[in-house]
């Protein structure tokens, strides 16, 4: 685990790495910032070296930045926060055993264009880049990972979030996570015992 925000140096390369995840977090990816820049930077390595690559909501958006693709706010400035249908590909469906979510826990208010040569994998409404890959790098503007207690914590330290136009009640996030986390779940462990074995989503079939 390391966190340049707060001086942990990143790795020159990645030999000895199976895997790089980079998650979400309050910053823009358009932050001119230099730990921004570095995180941009082991994304470079990642790919050049071809070692999987998972990027969550910023670091989906960074991944789409450091290829040369917009980030960008909705024109309306409406927010995704809470849960949220989407749309998915057929190519997202053969990534692994379990169908892919969707609805799922969003918490962002800015988006990002497909990649040139991405696959798109899922699609939404105010955000339409949901879900893509490029080789062995993913990238999903969601949060798969958010457990109970950290949406209790974001709800009440980030409370001010939710007065955003588009954004759920914090009473809405709370009831689907009982409604939709048993899913997202299944998904995201079979996903990833896949995803760190360096299978495309081309590559990947469901059994």
């Amino acid at each position: 685990m390391r966190r340049p925000v707060l001086g942990d140096p990143l790795p020159s390369n990645l030999r000895d790495y199976a895997g790089v995840v980079i998650f979400g977090g309050p910053m823009s990816a358009n932050d001119e910032r230099d730990f921004i820049r570095q995180e941009m930077d082991l994304i470079g390595v990642a790919l050049k070296e071809d070692v999987p690559y998972l990027g969550l909501c910023l670091g989906a958006q960074l991944m789409a930045r450091h290829l040369g693709h917009r980030v960008y706010e909705h024109h309306e400035g409406r927010a995704e926060i809470g849960y949220y249908p989407i749309r998915p590909t057929e190519a997202a469906h053969r990534l692994c055993p379990s169908p892919f979510p969707d609805t799922v826990y969003q918490w962002h208010r800015e988006g990002f264009d497909l990649p040139t040569g991405a696959r798109l994998l899922a699609e939404g409404d105010d955000f339409a880049v949901q879900a893509c890959s490029l080789g062995k790098a993913f990238g999903f503007q969601f949060h798969p990972e958010v457990t109970y207690a950290m949406m209790c914590r974001w709800t009440v330290k980030a409370a001010e979030r939710m007065s955003a136009p588009g954004a759920r009640l914090p009473h809405q996030h709370l009831w689907g996570w009982h409604q939709h986390d048993a899913p997202v779940a299944r998904w995201i462990d079979a996903f990833l015992g896949r995803w760190v074995k360096g299978a495309d989503a081309g590559m990947v079939a469901a059994e």
